[in-house]
């Protein structure tokens, strides 16, 4: 399911480059950690690996494919996942406390709640099946299964990705607290993270901004 050792190799390190470079799911998960802390960080990291592990499985399907010939249906996905993103964007805003001691676990919200934005965050980009459609065949064996090696190869991404997401939750989790200590920590977090968000909705509608 896996190519050789070579081409592997060079799979992982081109995977690494691209999972390190900030896009969109970065973007989201620091702004959920810095808001709502580690926890949440963290369910947001498992959430939007499930939604990108099943884009790989989409363009193992053909959705790719799909959404290649009709722009009704990228369009259509495309628009639903904005119009998410500026969801939670509204109502990060509206639960915004005004208490200038808020702790991350006052303003967090249930880890489940927060697994499934991300999942859907993640699922609702049909950029990342067109992404992983036009990477991933360039480190595939021709004479190999094809379903399979999609599959395999989508879930090293993913597994790549989602450490370099852990990195960044981490990294995020160290500096918040000095910014939730000032006066304006209480409000800041949330609102910060709910911009992000909506913007991140604006930039999807666009299709300005890469797969991740």
């Amino acid at each position: 399911m896996l190519p050789d050792t070579p081409l592997l190799l060079a799979f992982v390190g081109a995977s690494l480059v691209l999972a390190i470079t900030p896009g969109p799911a970065v973007v989201y998960i620091v702004a959920r950690t810095l808001a709502q802390g580690r926890a949440c960080g963290l369910a947001s990291v498992l959430g939007v690996a499930l939604g990108n592990l099943s884009n790989a499985l989409g363009a193992a399907l053909g959705l790719a494919a799909l959404f290649a010939v009709s722009s009704a249906a990228f369009t259509a996905v495309k628009w639903t996942g904005a119009a998410y993103l500026v969801y939670l964007g509204i109502r990060m805003w509206r639960t915004a406390s005004p208490v200038a001691d808020a702790t991350p676990q006052a303003l967090a919200q249930p880890l489940r709640r927060v697994f499934r934005d991300g999942f859907m965050v993640a699922l609702l980009n049909p950029k990342t099946t067109l992404f992983f459609a036009a990477f991933l065949p360039q480190f595939m064996d021709a004479h190999g299964n094809p379903l399979m090696q999609t599959v395999a190869l989508g879930g090293v991404f993913v597994g790549i990705a989602c450490c370099t997401d852990v990195i960044y939750v981490l990294t995020a989790s160290l500096v918040a607290p000095r910014l939730r200590r000032a006066a304006w920590g209480g409000r800041w977090g949330n609102r910060l993270a709910g911009t992000s968000f909506i913007g991140l909705g604006v930039l999807t509608a666009m299709g300005t901004r890469p797969a991740r």
